[in-house]
């Protein structure tokens, strides 16, 4: 064990008092520490674990959060050494307080970066830590240790998977094809007709588009994730964008009188993108006629008056409708409701555009007891029109 961790402790009840996380605000004003309570700040508002060691290495400060992350009581934790309390081991099994040493080594260490270790039974939590020096290269008078739980990045991490496997499922039909056809016709070109040269380019063309539009999705994914879905707002019509898309549908053999298309009259003055709204609908519709059954009806109305000032578009179905089981994870990533194709990220998009215009998407069941999705877009005037 480093010498610098075993130092014999020395009486610091004061201190220990004052980084008890207070019962109030009215406590910490009493006991103020400087650097942790200066702006009133409760150590157990935090949202990550918070163990604070003082110059003998005996931990003056834990908060609620780190007795959650590491099952250790606070009681038991404060006044005792902070590697008795922690005994964080690397993922090959070395005492990381040893290998650390953060009171007796190097005098121009600050800290140390996050990464994961373990506690005791193998838990895996993140940690990192700041050592807090009077001056640059004097003796460490704080080690401040942050603790996070890894379920969070586990989930990143398995959605990250999930997506690369999908990505490469969804990317490896079409582009077989594509690879299929054109050597295909680069070898034996003179033996085929000119239909079924027109066939298989045609075929190429629409699995090429497919590979468009996956594309397509996985940009727009990464745009929202990162707060980066830029829009271009400008007056919207969303009746005639509803009435354009109907004849879309119809025009690739769709039957007309399956559309039913209500507008309420009159609209607010909608300042939107309209092609990312022209994306929203489209999604909509797509999956109304794919998985629904039935009439599809669109209703265009102006947002209920409990709402913000806006419009609200609502598109259901006859179809079986989404159970109520899974209501709640339609908007997430690789939601399918059948299996009839799909990559299971359109309504995560959806979802990501409506929102980036300050509006909201809901999902439920229609009248006609199939699934029923209603988006409400708000009035979003630019400022310098108002």
């Amino acid at each position: 064990m480093a010498v610098g961790m075993s130092r014999p402790r020395e009486t610091h009840t004061a201190v220990v008092r004052a980084c008890e996380p207070a019962a109030g605000a009215g406590d910490a004003a009493e006991n103020p520490e400087p650097g942790v309570f200066d702006m009133g700040i409760d150590p157990d508002h935090l949202p990550d674990g918070l163990a604070v060691a003082d110059e003998t290495g005996r931990i003056i400060c834990f908060n609620a959060a780190a007795t959650r992350i590491t099952a250790v009581p606070r009681a038991a934790a404060l006044g005792r050494a902070l590697e008795h309390v922690l005994p964080l081991e690397d993922l090959k099994g070395r005492r990381w307080w040893e290998l650390t040493d953060p009171y007796d080594g190097l005098a121009t260490r600050v800290g140390q970066p996050e990464r994961n270790l373990l506690l005791p039974g193998g838990r895996e939590v993140l940690v990192s830590a700041r050592y807090v020096r009077e001056h640059p290269t004097g003796p460490v008078r704080r080690v401040v240790v942050s603790l996070r739980g890894t379920e969070a990045r586990r989930r990143n991490e398995r959605s990250h998977a999930e997506l690369i496997a999908t990505v490469a499922h969804e990317l490896r039909s079409p582009l077989t094809s594509v690879k299929g056809f054109t050597a295909t016709l680069l070898a034996k070109w003179e033996r085929f007709t000119d239909d079924q040269k027109r066939l298989m380019l045609e075929t190429v063309d629409a699995d090429a588009g497919r590979v468009t539009r996956l594309i397509a999705e996985l940009l727009d994914i990464s745009r929202i994730d990162s707060g980066r879905l830029e829009l271009r707002r400008q007056p919207v019509d969303l009746s005639a964008a509803v009435e354009r898309h109907v004849q879309a549908l119809t025009a690739t053999g769709q039957d007309p009188d399956r559309f039913l298309v209500r507008t309420c009259q009159p609209l607010p003055a909608v300042w939107a993108d309209p092609d990312k709204v022209d994306q929203v609908l489209g999604n909509l519709l797509e999956n109304a006629v794919r998985h629904g059954e039935g009439t599809v009806t669109i209703e265009v109305a102006p947002a209920p008056a409990s709402d913000e000032k806006g419009t609200a578009v609502t598109v259901s179905d006859e179809g079986p409708g989404i159970p109520e089981e899974s209501m709640g994870r339609v908007f997430t990533r690789f939601w399918r409701g059948s299996k009839r194709g799909g990559t299971g990220l359109g309504l995560y998009i959806v979802k990501g555009i409506v929102e980036a215009h300050g509006g909201t998407i809901t999902v439920g069941r229609g009248p006609g007891g199939g699934a029923e999705f209603r988006f409400i877009l708000p009035v979003s005037t630019p400022a310098y029109l108002v």
